[in-house]
This record gives structure tokens, sequence and C-alpha cells, in this order.
């Protein structure tokens, strides 16, 4: 008698059967899923709502497909943000095409009180509609002031999640959580700096609020907490006010406790510190050969990622810290001067290289696509001589090499200038520490005797 009951209530029994322990291989389930399965034409928008968010869960059943299929032809009845945001959260990720129409939806239903469940559905599925984030922007900066410390926290994870970056949108939410910030947990501002780091994205006087709340809440933060801040802090290339006593207290913090963090953690942290040019007390220990043997052999990308800054942090220790004495890293382990991967160039590199022996008549007078000790890549290079004509580059010693061909040193007014080709796609975790590697860059190029030449 299954026909006789309605559809309402059939929706009902098949989202109650597992609950009652009815196996979902049984008969019964079966025949209710036959049923509704004949009937989805029928089915209020509403049951089908329902169902797509009970099936999302048991993504065997054949009726899953059909379901997802009729909402995709019946999108424009969906009313409600709620029901799109729910709809994108649930099953968004198992249908692009529905999730296509989901967001068309969403264009014209954007509500205050779901928007942070829609930009925390796409965030938590790495789906980054731009016309979709940009219509949430907009909506956003209309709407009055105070959106709330949950708001604007979950926001600021979303578009660093999305890496989408809104220069409205987040100087609203940085200028909104510095009166919060006190309110927050140590975790929470944790977040906030990591969020508007991966962001690039420098708010001065929200960064001097973090800075003092880690003053003044030393004892509540723990040491991860601690150090994802001094972390965003290099990434943004942010030097606070409170500078000596922030980094004392860091220093205490610090002391005795570096064998406590992940190998990985404690390097990000000392090239962090580099960058800030407070690095002096940890060279010794990142840099000993019983810290760095533990990465060599490493291919994993967060391994190869510690290796390069542990190079940058040599850089550091060779260039920036006198009365250093060691230890160093092997100079064999340093790179050389052998060609890169061209194969992996980008179109601006292969420009470059075309481009620049024309330039300079003639293509021995520039070194290309070479790698340096200090852990930077250099696209080209070359050596102009007082009137600003190019010398022969490798006639000159060059210390920023392994292998030297040349031993003459630079004539009287000669410099060296090198070229870096810098990319970085707004979606991309390559720009993710654009603003800390260009201050170490420049740095250490600086002291090498480079002239640094971005390219964009």
């Amino acid at each position: 008698q299954i026909s006789q009951v309605w559809n309402t209530t059939l929706v009902q029994v098949l989202r109650a059967l597992p609950v009652l322990g009815v196996p979902r291989a049984g008969h019964q389930v079966r025949s209710v899923e036959h049923e509704v399965l004949w009937r989805l034409r029928r089915l209020p928008l509403r049951q089908l709502v329902l169902l797509a968010e009970h099936l999302a869960g048991h993504r065997d059943s054949p009726l899953l497909p059909e379901v997802l299929r009729k909402l995709e032809l019946r999108w424009t009845e969906l009313e409600g943000t709620r029901t799109v945001v729910t709809l994108m959260a649930k099953v968004g990720h198992l249908a692009p095409a529905l999730m296509e129409r989901l967001e068309d939806a969403s264009l014209t239903q954007l509500d205050v009180e779901e928007m942070r469940r829609m930009a925390l559905a796409l965030a938590l599925q790495q789906r980054r509609c731009v016309p979709l984030l940009r219509a949430l922007s907009y909506h956003l900066l209309q709407k009055p002031p105070e959106l709330g410390l949950p708001v604007l926290t979950d926001l600021l994870f979303a578009y660093s999640k999305l890496n989408f970056q809104q220069p409205q949108v987040l100087h609203r939410l940085a200028l909104e959580l510095q009166p919060h910030l006190g309110a927050l947990t140590p975790a929470q501002v944790s977040r906030c700096a990591r969020s508007f780091a991966a962001l690039r994205w420098l708010n001065r006087p929200l960064a001097e609020g973090i800075a003092q709340y880690s003053l003044d809440n030393t004892r509540d933060m723990s040491l991860t907490h601690l150090c994802g801040i001094v972390v965003s802090f290099a990434r943004l290339n942010f030097q606070p006010s409170c500078s000596e006593e922030f980094f004392t207290m860091l220093h205490e913090r610090l002391r005795g406790q570096e064998a406590q963090l992940e190998p990985a953690v404690l390097t990000d942290v000392v090239w962090s510190l580099c960058v800030l040019q407070q690095a002096r007390p940890y060279l010794r220990q990142v840099l000993s050969p019983e810290f760095h043997t533990r990465l060599r052999g490493d291919t994993s990308p967060r391994a190869q990622s510690s290796w390069l800054k542990l190079v940058h942090i040599n850089a550091t220790a060779r260039l920036e810290a006198p009365g250093y004495q060691g230890p160093f890293l092997p100079p064999e382990l340093l790179g050389g001067d052998g060609d890169k991967d061209k194969d992996k160039a980008t179109p601006l590199q292969r420009g470059l290289w075309e481009a620049l022996p024309g330039a300079l008549g003639g293509r021995d007078l520039g070194r290309y696509n070479v790698r340096t000790v200090f852990g930077w890549d250099i696209d080209a290079e070359v050596v102009l001589d007082s009137d600003n004509k190019p010398l022969p580059v490798r006639d000159f010693s060059a210390p920023h090499l392994s292998h030297s061909e040349g031993t003459k040193p630079l004539p009287p007014g000669a410099k060296r200038v090198a070229f870096l080709c810098w990319e970085f796609p707004q979606f991309s975790s390559r720009g993710r520490d654009l603003l800390g590697r260009g201050a170490l860059a420049r740095r250490h190029l600086g002291r090498a005797g480079f002239l640094l030449v971005e390219v964009s």
C-alpha cells in the first residue's frame, strides 16, 4: 500500500528508516526508494532539498544522481539563501553543474545572515567562484557597520582560503576587527594574522594591535600561536613599533623550547626572524649538521620548502651576522650555476632570455638561468662598467655562485645587475611569502653587490 502514502510522509519515512536500524540493503528501504524515484517529478522542491541533504551521506544510493538532476533542472524555483547555501555545502561538490546553478541563484538572494555560511561553503570546497565572491563583497560593503565578530573572522578565513583579495572588504574587516581584539582567543588572533598574511594585506593599526595583544596575553598564548604571529609578520615584512618588547618576549618564550617545535615549524620561525632581523640567537641550532640532516633526502614539498629556507638562513648568517663563526651549510649543498629546468620557465622568463642578448650585443655578455648560494634563482645577470656598458660576465669572480669561472675582481665603478622575474597569479600559494621573501632577497642580493630588478 506504499503508493497510497503522501509525498511528505514518504520522504520522512525514507529518512527515518536508517535511524530505526533498518538495513539500507533491505527490501523495505529499497521499496521506499523505488517509490520515491517514481514520484520525483511530482515532489515539491522542498522535499527534493530534504532528500538531497539526506542522501549526501549515502552516495551509493541510486536516488542521489536523479535527485541532483531534478534540482539542476528546477534551480529557478529555489527560494531563500538558506536553502541555496545548504545545497552548496551538502551536495555542491557532488554535482558541478548544479553548483554553477546554485551560484547563479545566490547572486540574487544574498542575505546578511547567510553571508558567512555561503563564504564558508565556498572556502571548504575550495571553489573560487569570482562572480559570486565579487557579489558577496559588493553586498558586504553595502551592509551597516558592526557585522559581528563571528562574521568577521569567518569571512576573513574564507577570503584567505580562496586567496581572494578585495581591498575595500579587507580594509573593512581589519577596521572592524581591531576593537574586538581583546575579546578574541589567542587561537583566533593567530588565525586572523595568518589569514591577512596569506592575502598579503598589511593593515598597520591591526598588526600593531596583534603585537600588543601578544604582549598583554603572553601567559595565555601557546608557543604555536606565537610562532604563527611571527611568521605572519615576516610574510608582511612588518616591524611592530614595540619591536624591542615584542622580540624580547618572543626570545624568552623560545629559549629552551625550540626542541618542542617540529623541524619544519622551527625553520619557518627562524626564517621569519631572518626577515625581521632577529634570528641571531637561533642560527647555530638550525644550521647545525644534526638539524639539517633530518631534512636531507626528504622529497616532500614541505621538506623542500624548509630546505630552501635553510639556505636563506645560511645566507643571513654569512651576510648579516657579524661575528658569527658557524656552523654553516656545506658548500656542496648550496646549489650551483648549472641550468635549471627550462621547460618550466614562464613566458616572462623565456621572453627575457630571448630579448636580453640582443640588448647586450651578444649572449656571452650575460649569465642566464642560474642558482645562487643564497637560495635565490637569478633569471639573468650582467656586469656593467662605470659607463653602463656590458662586460663579459664570466671573466669576473662570482661570490654568489658555488663555482666561479672567472677570477678577476670587478673594475672600479662596475656593478652587477640581476633580473628576477617574479610572477604571482592571484590564486596561487606561490605568492604567499612575496613581501617577506622580497625583503630578504633585497638584503641578500644587495649585500652581494646586486641591484635587484623586479619584472612583473
